[in-house]
Order: structure tokens, then sequence, then C-alpha cells
């Protein structure tokens, strides 16, 4: 059975956007060498994507573009090449190249994605997909990029809609010069609803 992971950008306050969406303070801290280099790495290291709607198109207007390209060429390079699958109820066709569009229930489509053989499947961003197939128990792994800083009221909470207890176990953790931590968690034996 495939693994799903999420790798999502949060805040200190555990929120992976503002309520309008904007997601600008993930790139806002200085950057480095170190950072770069995961970044990279992070691209290359296999798997196949997977993104909610909003996510996608913002991703699919991005990395075919020259200026991606030119600022970041490996990264665009894996991110045009990877398979992709976007999760969408509106969307009638996905035009990036090498993308699988999954209509109707995120969930029960993931969970029979899991079961077919191939890579492990990596969500991007897609906060509220991550809570949807977090909430359904479909996560094998959440890597969370934690950015310092916070956003108080104005943002959304990756798991700000479950409402079951969640443990978790830390896997790995690394800090980097810039000052994000990258922690890595599964998820345990879920509790009843209290």
């Amino acid at each position: 059975m495939r693994r799903l992971i999420a790798f999502e950008m949060v805040t200190l306050d555990g929120c992976y956007a503002r309520t309008d969406g904007d997601f600008g303070w993930t790139h806002r801290r200085e950057r480095d060498a170190e950072w770069d280099a995961f970044v990279q790495g992070n691209a290359g290291s296999g798997g196949e994507l997977v993104f909610g709607r909003v996510t996608y198109q913002m991703m699919a207007s991005w990395w075919p573009s020259s200026a991606a390209a030119q600022n970041e060429p490996l990264v665009a390079e894996r991110m045009n090449a990877v398979p992709k699958f976007v999760c969408s109820h509106t969307l009638d066709e996905a035009e990036w190249n090498n993308t699988t569009l999954l209509q109707g229930d995120a969930v029960s489509r993931l969970q029979t994605l899991k079961r077919e053989p191939g890579a492990d499947l990596v969500i991007l961003g897609s906060g509220r997909l991550v809570a949807s197939l977090g909430h359904a128990g479909l996560i094998d792994e959440y890597q969370l990029v934690i950015i310092p800083i916070v956003l108080g009221r104005p943002g959304r909470s990756l798991f700000g809609g479950f409402d079951v207890a969640m443990d978790l176990r830390l896997t790995q953790s690394r800090r980097f010069g810039n000052g994000n931590m990258l922690l890595c968690y599964e998820p345990q034996v879920r509790a009843a609803k209290p």
C-alpha cells in the first residue's frame, strides 16, 4: 500500500494560510544554502504529487513558466515532470502535464489510489484537502515546516476542523539556518470523540 504524506508549511500558531488564502509569509524568510538544498532534494526525492484545486491552479500557473525555470531550474524541472493528481469537484480538466484529475469525493478517490501500486503520494499545501484526509485517517505522515511567524486571528488552522483527538509520534526533526523547523510526525491511534 502506498503511503500518503502531507507536506505543509505552517506558522507557529498552526495556520497554513491567512483567512483570505494568502500564504506569502512562507517566502518572507531569509534564504540560505541549506534550505535551498533541502527544497531541491525534496523535489527530486520521488513520489507522486497530490493537490487540491486551489493549490493545483497556483502551482500550474507558476512551475511551467519561464520565470520558474530561470529562478529555480531544478525544482521546476522536477515539478513539471513528476506525476500529479488534483482533487476537485469543479475542474473539468487538468492541463498541467502529467496530471490526472480526481473528480468527486477526495477521501474515496485517495483510498483507492493508496491501494494501487506505485510511489508514495505527497500532498503539497492544499490545507483543506489535508484536513479532510487527515480527519478520515488517510494520512500516514505529516511533514510540517514551521515558519517562525504568528498570524493570529486571520489564519486558517490546519487541524482546526478536527472533532476528534489524534496522537502523533515525532519521527524526525531538523532546524534550518533561516529559522525554519521541519517536524515529521506519524499519526498513532485516534481517540474517540469526547
